[in-house]
């Protein structure tokens, strides 16, 4: 199975990486937490007794947003020698590390979850939904105040090919506006270019998801938040919800009854998570800055705008359906050219 699974991967990797939501905070060193660890043999046990993890499993996190709910779990990570979280800096990583067997489960954008799905003819199982929109028009100098403001404007944008693009496509639509006719939309690699030429004022309209938007607005009182995406989309959108992260796992994994186990009790560890980190922004950002996601100051901030959540089960399937239909519809390739099918969906028992 993990043959077929490198050699898939291998094969569409560069597609794959066209088709990214970046997410990431600045660039650091990957960190490993749990493999950092050593306690004693009644440590573990008293550990062991507290997660309940009875096999291996190792799970990737994206710096950034998407990562944020998982601080707690990763905490708990260190005491547990079943437990190993991974930090990665970009989504190509990632990828690899699912290819190689190098982590069981990841926290990945949602378009590129259906993406590897179809890919890899299965492979992976989506487990939950962990960040809902996190996506803002903020200006510099500009008065906007609703989407038909942006008509014969510009606006800086990035993650081209990925969520922005479809979701910021989309919500112009629905508001009668055209992305290249009534408003016209300049892409650049990567948030963290868009900020800086927000901030400098060589732009005057961006589209930034957090933590860029938290940090452009507190270091540069000028850059202002005029329109929240999310509640853009909520209006157009019938009950879709604009997700932009998950959690999926190995298809493979799971055939274990054992490992099924293990991660049945790892989503109720990391449910628990989400709740703590939502709860706790002050903790859960010095947390952030240990495992290196974003700085403690910017976490506390951003993480009432991440909407970090967990989407489990039939809500999650009834709330993601109509959101691949709109990424199908704006381009086929952005979810891997087919909508996914009911095996996709993962619910523990």
């Amino acid at each position: 199975m993990k043959r077929k699974w490198g050699t898939k991967l291998a094969a569409s990797f560069l597609g794959l990486m066209l088709l990214m939501v970046g997410c990431a905070a600045p660039e650091e060193e990957t960190s490993t937490p749990s493999s950092q660890t050593q306690e004693s043999e009644a440590s573990k046990e008293e550990t062991q007794t507290e997660t309940g993890l009875p096999a291996a499993l190792t799970v990737g996190v994206l710096k950034g947003p998407t990562g944020l709910g998982a601080l707690q779990v990763m905490e708990q990570a260190q005491h547990d020698e079943n437990l190993t979280m991974e930090v990665y800096t970009s989504s190509d990583e990632m990828v690899s590390a699912l290819s190689s067997g190098t982590v069981d489960a990841a926290c990945l954008p949602t378009n590129l979850a259906a993406n590897l799905y179809q890919k890899t003819e299965g492979g992976v199982k989506i487990a939950c939904v962990n960040t809902l929109g996190i996506l803002s028009v903020v200006t510099n100098g500009e008065t906007v105040n609703s989407i038909a403001d942006l008509k014969g404007k510009t606006v800086v944008s990035s993650g081209q090919g990925g969520v922005p693009e479809f979701a910021f496509n989309y919500i112009l639509e629905q508001n009668g506006l055209e992305a290249g006719k009534d408003v016209t939309v300049t892409y650049l690699s990567e948030h963290s270019e868009v900020a800086q030429q927000l901030m400098a004022g060589d732009a005057t309209i961006a589209v930034l998801p957090e933590p860029f938007v938290t940090q452009v607005t507190t270091k540069q009182p000028d850059c202002q938040v005029a329109l929240d995406l999310t509640e853009e989309w909520d209006k157009v959108a019938g009950g879709s919800v604009l997700s932009m992260g998950c959690l999926v796992v190995k298809s493979d994994y799971l055939e274990d009854e054992t490992n099924k186990e293990t991660f049945d009790r790892f989503l109720s560890l990391y449910q628990e998570s989400v709740e703590f980190v939502n709860a706790n922004p002050v903790e859960a950002g010095q947390l952030s800055q240990t495992f290196s996601l974003m700085e403690a100051d910017v976490a506390e901030k951003a993480i009432p705008r991440c909407n970090i959540v967990y989407i489990a089960g039939k809500e999650m399937k009834e709330r993601l359906t109509p959101f691949w239909q709109v990424l199908y519809d704006s381009n086929p390739a952005s979810i891997g050219k087919a909508l996914p099918d009911d095996n996709f969906y993962y619910e523990a028992e």
